[in-house]
C-alpha cells in the first residue's frame, strides 16, 4: 500500500505540483491559420462537405478535433467549421474583437499612435510583451495592441 508519509517531501511537493501542471498542460489550446488568400471552411471533415464560409491569409482558428485530413475549428466569434489541414499552418496570428484597436509605437497606452486596426482585421504576431502583442498589419504598419483587443495567438 502507497503511503506518502514515507516519501521524502521533496518527492511529495513534485507530485502536487505534477498533479497541477498536467491538468492546464493538456487544456493549452491549439491555434492555427489560414496558407492561402482563400481558405474553405466546412459544414462537415470532407470536399464534398458544403462550405460555411471562407477566410483569409493567416486568419486564426482554434483547433477543437481531429480526423483524418481535417480540422475542427472555431473562430473568434464561436463559430464552428472544417478545415482541410494543409490548408492552415502553426504561425501566430490575431484578429481584432474591437471596433476599433490603436496600434501604439510601445506597449504602453501612453505610446503614440501609429495607425488603426478595425473588428474582424487579421494582424500578423510579432512579439508578446505581458499584456501587449506587437503585431502587422497586412498593409506594413507594425505596432502595439492590447491583448484584450485581439483574439488569437
Amino acid at each position: 500500500m502507497f503511503d506518502a508519509r514515507r516519501l521524502p517531501a521533496f518527492l511529495l511537493a513534485i507530485l502536487v505540483l505534477l498533479s497541477f501542471a498536467l491538468p492546464l498542460a493538456a487544456q493549452a489550446r491549439q491555434m492555427v491559420s489560414a496558407v492561402r488568400d482563400e481558405v474553405n471552411l466546412r459544414s462537415g471533415p470532407g470536399s464534398r462537405y458544403e462550405t460555411a464560409w471562407v477566410v483569409s491569409r493567416g486568419y486564426p482558428l482554434e483547433v477543437l478535433a481531429r480526423r483524418g485530413a481535417w480540422l475542427r475549428v472555431r473562430d473568434f466569434e464561436n463559430d464552428r467549421a472544417w478545415v482541410l489541414s494543409s490548408r492552415t499552418k502553426r504561425t501566430p496570428h490575431h484578429i481584432v474583437t474591437a471596433s476599433v484597436a490603436n496600434l501604439r509605437s510601445t506597449p504602453s497606452t501612453r505610446g503614440r499612435i501609429v495607425g488603426k486596426a478595425r473588428y474582424g482585421e487579421v494582424l500578423r504576431t510579432l512579439q508578446r510583451r505581458g499584456e501587449w502583442v506587437k503585431v502587422r498589419l497586412a498593409r506594413g504598419t507594425t505596432g502595439w495592441v492590447a491583448r484584450r483587443l485581439l483574439w488569437g495567438w
